[in-house]
């Protein structure tokens, strides 16, 4: 019995160890991740491209072979600095035929939805709205 206990002891220490420093590791991947993502974010800025897409946003436009020019990205980036000048967090972009919505604070464009499938679509978790 005391080989048990002393067996079910070393057990539960060596699961708290595998734990503790695991989730030591998880917690210097996340540091190291977001320290990768500003870096990441800064080289976009310095580079002149200051507005962002989420995976789910360019995977919608590829989807609906949505392209965007240079004019369009430019349109964008106005409506997010007018949205961030308002105070404003999230805010639905409509632009042409698209609808966005646009993480004001990390400049970054969530979803984007097109005229066809606008219809009916109720736009939540925003705070303000910008018509270019």
């Amino acid at each position: 019995m005391v080989v048990r206990t002393n067996e079910v002891n070393a057990h539960k220490s060596v699961e708290q160890a595998k734990s503790s420093s695991l989730s030591r590791v998880s917690r210097g991947k996340q540091s190291e991740r977001v320290s990768f993502k500003r870096v990441l974010n800064q080289r976009l800025v310095d580079k002149g491209q200051r507005v962002q897409f989420s995976a789910h946003a360019q995977g919608r436009l590829d989807v609906r072979q949505i392209n965007l020019t240079s004019n369009d990205i430019d349109k964008i980036e106005s409506a997010i600095d007018r949205a961030s000048e308002k105070g404003a967090t999230d805010s639905l972009l409509l632009m042409d035929d698209l609808a966005m919505i646009v993480s004001i604070k990390n400049r970054t464009v969530v979803t984007v939805v097109d005229s066809g499938r606008m219809k009916d679509n109720v736009f939540t978790n925003i705070d303000s709205a910008v018509i270019v």
